[in-house]
């Protein structure tokens, strides 16, 4: 599939994206950045392998190399709380806008991203644990047109709901499964 290309313009005409003006007319946040890394061919194309092979969220697939853009990084080192919220909320609607321009629906779950450290009034609001170190979690995305892979989940209670079966004949023995 071909990328998909958000513009600010784009994000402001969005019914969610819209509420988050305050992030994008802001030219202290580095929004620009933000728009630059995921309007990617090979990032989006990532975004969606998060979700089809590694049954991860979009957001899991690039948070890593998000996080290490030393602007974006630097802006959610500071201490303004707030205004880092926003901005990983706005990010969290631009990953949204892209992943149902390429075909897919959000499914209601988050997936986790990481474990928040316990906060001190010093330091910005980071993790302990996990992929990522700014973001907790981020939305999970199915294909619209159907998922080409079950999950794990739907595996597991479809191999425990099955009758079970009678034990594998040895043939070389003659009848039952054990070895002799």
């Amino acid at each position: 599939m071909e990328k998909v290309r958000v513009t600010r313009e784009d994000l402001l005409q969005d019914r969610q994206g819209k509420t988050f003006s305050d992030v994008v007319n802001d030219r202290e946040q580095p929004f620009d950045k933000v728009l630059d890394f995921f309007n990617d061919a090979d990032r989006q194309r990532r975004m969606e392998e998060s979700e089809l092979h590694h049954d991860r969220s979009p957001l899991a697939g690039v948070v890593r190399e998000l996080e290490s853009q030393f602007v974006i990084d630097q802006f959610l080192a500071g201490v303004h709380a707030r205004r880092n919220a926003r901005l990983r909320q706005a990010i969290g609607v631009l990953v949204r806008i892209i992943m149902e321009r390429r075909g897919w629906q959000k499914t209601g779950r988050k997936g986790s991203l990481g474990v928040r450290a316990a906060g001190t009034a010093r330091t910005p609001a980071h993790n302990s644990g996990g992929l990522a170190f700014w973001f907790v979690r981020a939305e999970r995305y199915e294909r619209a047109e159907g998922m080409p892979y079950r999950s794990v989940r739907e595996r597991h209670q479809e191999l425990t709901s099955a009758p079970a079966r009678p034990p594998r004949q040895n043939k070389r023995l003659g009848r039952g499964s054990a070895e002799r």
